[in-house]
């Protein structure tokens, strides 16, 4: 049980408007209630529409719009945004784009070779600053070396690790989560993060893509 004043945040996920995912909005309002989570981020690929839609009809828990971008160096994850952000961008506009929108720069999974990681170019954005949390677990990586890269990078740069199911599908939901004081805002989300507690697990079911028929 969350202690009180603390909430339970998975702080990655996607619906079917990612493309690639068969979550719905109703399939949110599900899950959320069990697996008892306070806060979700929705972050679809490239898109804000579903996030937006389940803030305003309420889904049990408080939703932070977000976005999963894709740059020609890798994916980040736009969070607490305002407007949804293209994705053909350069690197340096997304980041730009992500602030000047009072938002915050969330590195995802960010050595997963199997997907549209940062890679090499993550140690650049945090050196620059241009990075405000580490994805430190991520539900859909194997290989747990990878996670442990990415909380060296964080510690590295001293910047906050947080943790998300990355689910693409309602039975990947919770599978990664925080427990953190209670916040109101991005700027409360970082000053609180140093305090979360990560729990986690690899779930390989999660699938990637939608079955058709």
């Amino acid at each position: 049980m969350t202690r009180p004043g603390w909430v339970r945040v998975d702080c990655h996920l996607h619906t079917v408007d990612s493309g690639d995912a068969v979550t719905t909005i109703d399939d949110l309002a599900e899950q959320v209630q069990r697996n008892r989570l306070d806060v979700i981020c929705v972050t679809d690929h490239n898109l804000t529409r579903a996030a937006v839609a389940a803030a305003e009809r309420g889904i049990g828990a408080r939703v932070i719009v977000g976005e999963e971008i894709r740059t020609k160096h890798g994916d980040l994850i736009g969070l607490f945004l305002t407007e949804r952000i293209p994705y053909v961008l350069p690197l340096a506009d997304v980041t730009g784009l992500i602030r000047a929108q009072g938002g915050l720069i969330y590195l995802p999974h960010p050595f997963d070779s199997g997907r549209s990681s940062l890679g090499a170019v993550a140690g650049r954005l945090c050196r620059e600053g241009l990075a405000d949390v580490v994805e430190v677990f991520n539900a859909k990586v194997e290989d747990q070396a990878l996670n442990r890269q990415a909380a060296d990078l964080a510690r590295r740069y001293g910047l906050p690790g947080a943790a998300g199911s990355d689910a693409h599908d309602p039975e990947g939901i919770g599978a990664a989560y925080l427990e953190m004081p209670d916040f109101d805002g991005p700027t409360a989300f970082l000053a609180a993060l140093p305090q979360a507690v990560i729990t986690g697990e690899y779930r390989p079911h999660a699938i990637r893509y939608a079955r058709w028929g």
